[in-house]
């Protein structure tokens, strides 16, 4: 996601590229990617004045009559993809969701997370986070069959799926967004990449474009990509753990080396404050039903409020 200064950059590259369709992204409260399509021939229009839609067949957006909203395209978010899609060069950006009158949407979770994001560097301190998003593949979108019968670090698994997985990296990393590494999961057919540790808001961009190329490269092949939380009885589910750090001044806040647990007092209030208030946290990030069916003993998920320094099985993990 390598971003672009103004305008005239984004159309410049739009026109070197031949790019004819761009897509207008957003993310709704329930995680899942929302967009527009516009043409070439509308995109200078939607650069300056944004594009209106219906905000009230967004789920947990606004009322029918309050509706109307503006998706406004955050340049630095600008992304050429570098394969075709239906033999058509497409590029993408990430919008701010605003009200008619301009004023910033509250319920936009870009939003959201960028008042945290100035409220943390207020105080001086800089968020990072860096996500391990696990997912499965399967035959086919219709049936819960996995690719192979691979298990944790394996390298027996099929060569087919090694393949989606190495598609999937090289295309994230086409589009600026850097790998650490990628390896097969716990259950059969279920796999994950590690992204490499970005500002808070970049990252939460990152994390969803890395959920669309994971299934876009999948769907290309005729197979299925899925990040259901549960999607198997019986074998581990599919989980983000997310490593998160504060830094200021360029040196991480969480570190103390007198403390017994190398944990500096900024560490233990961040970590309190997660234990205290985690089962709103799970609001927003446990909506389905599914989702509890993976928090259950014995499969590496938490299912105590706790923390602990080994113990995988805790909710934070320092």
């Amino acid at each position: 996601m390598t971003g672009v200064k103004d305008s005239a950059e984004a159309l410049k590259l739009i026109d070197e590229k031949g790019i004819k369709y761009i897509r207008l992204w957003f993310t709704d409260v329930l995680g899942t990617l929302k967009g527009m399509t516009i043409t070439r021939s509308e995109i200078e229009h939607v650069f300056e004045y944004g594009q209106g839609f219906d905000g009230s067949s967004i789920e947990g957006f606004v009322r029918i009559e309050e509706s109307d909203l503006m998706a406004h395209p955050d340049l630095s978010t600008f992304t050429v993809f570098p394969w075709s899609i239906s033999d058509q060069k497409i590029a993408s950006v990430f919008c701010d969701i605003k009200t008619p009158h301009g004023e910033p949407y509250a319920g936009d979770t870009r939003y959201v997370l960028k008042r945290m994001v100035e409220k943390l560097k207020a105080e001086g301190y800089n968020p990072f986070m860096g996500p391990e998003i696990e997912y499965f593949y399967f035959k086919n979108s219709r049936t819960a069959e996995p690719m192979d019968t691979g298990g944790y670090f394996d390298y027996s698994t099929s060569e087919e799926t090694t393949q989606l997985r190495k598609a999937a990296v090289g295309a994230l990393e086409d589009i600026g967004i850097p790998v650490e590494c990628s390896h097969h999961e716990v259950a059969p057919g279920q796999h994950e990449i590690d992204l490499k540790y970005q500002d808070a808001l970049r990252m939460a961009d990152y994390a969803m474009m890395y959920r669309l190329v994971v299934k876009e490269k999948a769907l290309a092949r005729g197979y299925y990509a899925s990040f259901m939380p549960k999607p198997i009885f019986g074998v581990n589910g599919s989980g983000m753990h997310t490593h998160q750090s504060l830094f200021k001044n360029g040196h991480n806040a969480f570190y103390d080396p007198a403390d017994q647990y190398r944990l500096s007092d900024i560490a233990k209030k961040y970590i309190a404050g997660i234990l205290v208030h985690i089962r709103e946290i799970c609001l927003i990030t446990n909506q389905w039903v599914n989702s509890y069916k993976r928090l259950v003993p014995g499969y590496e998920a938490p299912v105590y409020i706790s923390w602990g320094r080994r113990n995988r099985s805790s909710l934070v993990r320092v």
